[in-house]
Parts: structure tokens; C-alpha cells; sequence
């Protein structure tokens, strides 16, 4: 049996049979905001054992450091199994609680907008955040573009649910940052 380190640095051989034949080729709706978009780390996330999705994090030029958030980068989601899109968007709302106090209000509002951005995902469905620094979040769905919301407090948490210190995925976060475990 793989140890959970192994398994997130076996992702590329793992990958093989994923959407694109080339992994380490970015998605082209990165080409037009992210020039030169490289991938910089990728892991999967298990929950009790079960595959919920592959991450990758996808850098431009310079990588993805702990001052990520003043940079751009991309952040690809591979979905492993179907979820309602109301069920994503307010687990990420509970992971962004998480890492700062987020007044009652202002949730209220990013839920409702995730909401309209997270579709219901099937296996082998991708969604693909793009970070926009000092201006929010521009979100694909599959390649085609679902929205955005521009928001740059929004932007810092969302992304921080996989990047930030306290995240609740610490190994995965040091896969997708490229750092060797």
C-alpha cells in the first residue's frame, strides 16, 4: 500500500488517463491570463480513502511562493466523483472561515455567488480558478468560462483553502507548492 506522501508524488504517473494527454501542457484558458503558465506542483485529495479530486497549481513566470497571493496563478480542480455545486461552494465558504473571520454579510454574499459559479460536478469534470492579485477570481468550468468575482479579500481566502499556512491540507498544499515532503 502507497503512503499518502507517495500517492501525491505519484500523481503524474497516476494521471495518465486524465483529459488531456499532457498534463504538464497548461489548459488554454490559462494562455490568455497566465503567459507563460507553467505547472508548478500537483496532488489528490482523499477523503476517508475515497478520490475527490486532483489538484494542480499552475504558475506564470515566476513561481508560487509564500507571497502567492500578490501573483497570478491558477488553481485546476479534476473532479473524481459528482458533487452538487451548492455542496462545493459552501464547503469553501467553511474552509475560508477557517483561516479568518469572515463577517456574516459578506459570506452571505460570496456563498450566493459561488453558488452561481459552482456547477454540479461529475467525474472527470474540471474547475479551474484563476487568481486575479488585487482584484479577485475568474472562474472556468470544463474550458469555458463561468465567471467571476471581483473581490480580492474573496480571492486571498478561496485560494488560501489550499495555499494558505493553516490550511486543513497541509501535504497537499506542499504538493501543489512543489516542496518535496
Amino acid at each position: 500500500m502507497l503512503k499518502r506522501r507517495t500517492l501525491l508524488t505519484a500523481l503524474p504517473l497516476l494521471a495518465g488517463a486524465g483529459a488531456r494527454a499532457n498534463v504538464h501542457a497548461p489548459p488554454p484558458e490559462l494562455l490568455r491570463d497566465l503567459p507563460g503558465a507553467r505547472l508548478q506542483g500537483q496532488g489528490r485529495l482523499r477523503f476517508l480513502g475515497l478520490h475527490v479530486y486532483d489538484a494542480r497549481l499552475w504558475a506564470g513566470s515566476a513561481p508560487v511562493l509564500a507571497g502567492w497571493p500578490a501573483g497570478p496563478l491558477a488553481l485546476e480542480l479534476a473532479y473524481a466523483r459528482s458533487f452538487k455545486g451548492v455542496q462545493i461552494a459552501e464547503r469553501s465558504l467553511q474552509e475560508m472561515k477557517r483561516l479568518a473571520d469572515v463577517p456574516e454579510s459578506r459570506g452571505e454574499q460570496w456563498l450566493a455567488r459561488m453558488r452561481d459559479l459552482f456547477p454540479d460536478v461529475k467525474e472527470g469534470d474540471r474547475i479551474m480558478g484563476l487568481h486575479l492579485p488585487g482584484v479577485g477570481a475568474r472562474f472556468f468550468v470544463n474550458g469555458q468560462l463561468q465567471g467571476e468575482l471581483r473581490d480580492a479579500e474573496f480571492a486571498r481566502l478561496f485560494f488560501g483553502i489550499w495555499l494558505a499556512d493553516k490550511t486543513s491540507e497541509p501535504a497537499l498544499r506542499d504538493a501543489l507548492l512543489g516542496r518535496p515532503r
